[in-house]
């Protein structure tokens, strides 16, 4: 360690760093290429060579010429793993059942103005229970 000063050590830590980083963003970009539904297979063929054969230059074309459909393509996913995962949710939390709950299942609008009607004294305990059993199968 006597030869390997301390500075050229944090030379090579943000070097390796940095290469990192350029890998993250290539194979970012090679998803991106596969999964973009505007570009037909030559088009795909032809960014993936550009990408692989002149990796660096290829990736900062790519991201320049294509990198604002890139982060709408990553929020479309975003949004459709998220309702995904959403109705996953409903759907094992119990709202499949009979009922009301086979046609889309009760709203939490309409529990919430039962809630709202049994809070101020509109309707009783009893009938807050009926209601929202019949709401629910």
């Amino acid at each position: 360690m006597d030869d390997y000063p301390l500075l050229n050590l944090f030379w090579t830590m943000l070097w390796f760093f940095l290469w990192i980083m350029w890998l993250f963003l290539l194979f970012k970009v090679i998803v991106d290429i596969f999964r973009s539904d505007d570009l037909g297979g030559w088009a795909k063929a032809g960014w993936l060579i550009l990408a692989l054969v002149v990796p660096y230059l290829g990736v900062l074309i790519y991201v320049i010429a294509r990198g604002k459909s890139m982060g709408k393509r990553d929020v479309k996913e975003a949004q459709e793993r998220e309702a995904a995962f959403k109705a996953y949710v409903r759907e094992a939390a119990g709202t499949g059942g009979k009922g009301a709950a086979a046609k889309g299942g009760p709203s939490v609008d309409e529990l919430a103005k039962l809630a709202d009607l049994r809070d101020r004294g509109a309707i009783t305990d009893e009938e807050f229970v009926q209601a929202k059993t019949k709401l629910l199968i």
